[in-house]
């Protein structure tokens, strides 16, 4: 570790604020905005984004546009939660509360100064020089005081290399699930929706299912336009909606046996060093599990109103979040589906309420939405469906806490030389 190098991290790289923008500068299309909500991943997307005139993009804000290679990081909240910029992203502009960082150092590579922002040692300096009581966030000023300890280039890349494994398979899982959400999201239209199978009948078009399912559907449609037979009910009759607990700073504690509380940051990121524990039981009900399907109901429209399935095993859930429970009516994998569909339109509605940049979606909106139920047999025939959809986006995120935890453990030890590189790659194979 001798040849290890302590710099002040402006000395090895250039990091600028983003701008703040204002509303009446928003156009419908034109250059886009790059927001907190396209930081999600480990490339920056266009997720969440508005836009401004290209023209005023290229007089105004030019120096704020992005290239390949950028790396991303939120100023608050999240500290350390970088995500490069790919094709998607480039050119784009981003959004006050976004630093963006190059290297200007032969001795820093690209690579491990992303590793160097999503780690634990950039945590704590951030915290450190943070400033503001409930909401901490940093700034250029902040970065100037900190500093990036450095290996050799050559350590660098073989330790980027190596984590870049587990980042691979992160990011391989992340896309799956995004595309079994899609399919999921495509049958329920199709099915319960746009009534496919049903019209195609009543058009006189090919049978696109198999023929076991493509039996099951009516061949006419009713005066309301819907599948002869299949009725309206609201969302809110298909499971049970368990609100979490109003759990306080007396409920928390440092205990053994306590158990996370799961608040929405915690839907989002899993457990980190800001969960708060309790071994408080205010009621059996909020007790969670592996499997458990939640739905946060508050918040930001277009990053935090989302259907999410618990994979961090035991924990208390807190308010704001529903348990969606089955009732005897709809399957699991029925509510996951019917829940992601309506994601734009939860969306809207929080949308609608916001006063101080949240929104929310009560109990009250789940019974004016309908959705369209088939025939017993219709309904068993998509639980049969989507069943292993189901179970295969719960084991993909599964994995990816297993990868990330392993992620998470191996970064600082090898960036501060605790443990050698050897003993690392044995672990990544383990789990890779």
């Amino acid at each position: 570790m001798v040849d290890w190098m302590e710099q002040p991290l402006h000395e090895v790289a250039y990091f600028q604020e983003g701008p703040g923008i204002l509303a009446k500068d928003f156009v419908d299309s034109g250059t886009p905005i790059v927001r907190l909500a396209g930081l999600g991943g480990y490339e920056v997307t266009l997720k969440g984004c508005n836009h401004v005139a290209d023209e005023r993009a290229s007089s105004k804000w030019q120096h704020f546009k992005l290239n390949l290679g950028d790396i991303l990081v939120s100023t608050s909240a999240s500290f350390g939660r970088p995500a490069v910029v790919g094709s998607e992203a480039e050119d784009a502009i981003f959004y006050t509360g976004i630093i963006r960082f190059r290297t200007k150092s032969k001795h820093l590579s690209d690579g491990y100064l992303k590793l160097f922002l999503g780690s634990r040692e950039f945590i704590l300096q951030a915290e450190a020089h943070a400033s503001g009581s409930v909401i901490r966030h940093f700034g250029p000023s902040h970065l100037r005081q900190m500093t990036i300890r450095i290996p050799p280039i050559d350590l660098q890349r073989e330790i980027v290399d190596l984590i870049g494994l587990l980042d691979d398979k992160i990011e391989l899982n992340r896309r799956m699930n995004e595309t079994l959400e899609v399919m999921a999201r495509a049958i329920f239209k199709d099915w319960f929706v746009d009534f496919g199978p049903t019209r195609a009948k009543v058009e006189g078009h090919a049978p696109y299912l198999t023929p076991e399912l493509w039996e099951l559907f009516p061949d006419a449609l009713d005066d309301g336009d819907k599948p002869i037979g299949w009725e309206e009910e609201s969302a809110f009759v298909q499971a049970h909606w368990v609100n979490g607990a109003a759990y306080k700073n007396m409920h928390f504690t440092d205990a053994p046996d306590a158990l996370p509380v799961i608040k929405i940051a915690e839907l989002k990121a899993g457990i980190t060093k800001n969960t708060k524990f309790t071994n408080t039981a205010l009621n059996d009900k909020f007790r969670i599990t592996n499997g458990e399907l939640l739905f946060s109901w508050s918040g930001n429209p277009d990053t935090s109103i989302d259907t999410f399935i618990w994979v961090s095993g035991s924990a208390w859930l807190n308010q704001h979040i529903f348990a969606v429970r089955e009732n005897g009516k709809r399957s699991r994998p029925f509510l996951y589906a019917m829940l992601k569909w309506l994601k734009p339109e939860f969306a809207e509605i929080a949308r609608n309420k916001q006063t101080t940049g949240l929104g929310h979606v009560t109990q009250q909106d789940l019974k004016r939405l309908l959705v369209h139920i088939g025939s017993p047999t219709v309904m068993t025939a998509f639980d049969e469906l989507m069943e292993p959809t189901y179970d295969r986006i719960q084991g993909n995120l599964m994995e990816v806490r297993v990868l990330a935890q392993t992620r998470d453990l191996l970064i600082p030890k090898l960036m501060s030389g605790e443990i050698r590189l050897r003993n690392a790659e044995e672990a990544v194979e383990a789990v890779a």
